[in-house]
């Protein structure tokens, strides 16, 4: 491209989940919806396991920073995807647009590691039990989760420098409803090298080292289940780890779909589609999934409404 045509880009242009203008509004109000119901129930879980004092253990310490992570993960995206729906020039700034990928980025790796670390607080409880308080002490727990956010922002930071370290000189366009990575680098007229380079190490890294911590920590859960004699002991057992594996489940479920399928089979719509759901849809149903079959936390949440203040005196003192 000759250097006289090359003009720096200031904004984007989002296509959105749908160009179809009879879609806006019928789709504005679902993911108002979705997002709605993720506001209140990641706050719902927040305060619970913040003020009631029966809800203050390393397990219920990750669910409170699961659900911080989740409400992010979902307002990075969400209120701007919402505006778009409304407008016809679906724009969004060059820093706007480096913001959110950030923001994303942060959150989808502390997701990722926050599930791991979960993973593990539940191989401690059940596998060791007369340990799990040395094991898994409030400064493990900290440290922990100290480390997932470390990790998810040196993520975030390396590698959206190295993709507004690029030079986008030609078309703005992106064909998705939120600022990705790989959209972007298809914009660039650099040499992508070094940022598709980065991409691909920190999300084989992360992705490979927390699945494998799920994994080992899973199979270590089964085996002890198992060798459980008693029924009644087996439930006990699976019933506090269930909701954790359904959460799971259903994360590492959607990316592998994602990120496994051959290339061939990857369509626009599908990936939308599958983005939508492990960025929307389940920050959304974690805390359901963790309240509907949760028992401590339907009972805080009783304990709650019945007497919300003392809740807060509990917290302050």
């Amino acid at each position: 491209m000759a250097s006289g045509n090359l003009t720096r880009i200031t904004e984007f242009i989002l296509l959105g989940v749908s160009d179809r203008p009879e879609l806006q509004i019928p789709l504005f109000l679902v993911f108002l919806g979705i997002y709605g119901l993720t506001v209140t129930g990641n706050l719902c879980i927040i305060t619970l396991t913040s003020v009631d004092s029966q809800l203050q253990t390393p397990m219920y310490c990750f669910l409170r920073h699961l659900a911080i992570i989740d409400l992010g993960n979902s307002t990075t995206i969400a209120p701007k995807m919402l505006v778009n729906f409304l407008v016809t020039k679906k724009t969004i700034s060059y820093y706007g647009c480096a913001a959110q990928l950030g923001g994303f980025l942060l959150f989808i790796v502390a997701e990722i590691f926050m599930l791991s670390a979960m993973a593990y607080d539940r191989y401690v409880a059940i596998c060791n039990p007369l340990l799990y308080m040395v094991v898994v002490s409030p400064q493990i727990c900290r440290l922990l989760v100290f480390l997932t956010y470390l990790q998810s922002l040196t993520t975030a930071v390396t590698v959206t420098s190295c993709v507004f370290s690029l030079s986008f000189c030609s078309s703005n366009i992106i064909s998705h409803f939120y600022c990705d990575d790989i959209p972007l680098l298809a914009l660039s007229c650099s040499d992508t090298y070094l940022p598709e380079t980065a991409v691909f190490t920190f999300s084989g890294t992360n992705l490979c080292f927390s699945m494998i911590i799920v994994l080992v920590s899973y199979f270590n859960i089964v085996l002890a289940i198992l060798r459980i004699r008693s029924s009644e002991g087996r439930q006990k057992a699976f019933s506090t780890c269930a909701s954790h594996m359904m959460a799971v489940s259903v994360f590492y479920g959607t990316l592998l779909f994602m990120y496994l399928q051959p290339r061939t089979n990857h369509a626009l719509d599908t990936d939308k589609m599958a983005l939508v759901c492990y960025t929307l849809v389940i920050p959304m149903l974690n805390p359901m999934i963790y309240s509907l079959r949760n028992k401590d936390v339907k009972q805080a949440l009783k304990r709650f409404l019945d007497n919300p203040l003392k809740s807060f005196k509990l917290m302050q003192i």
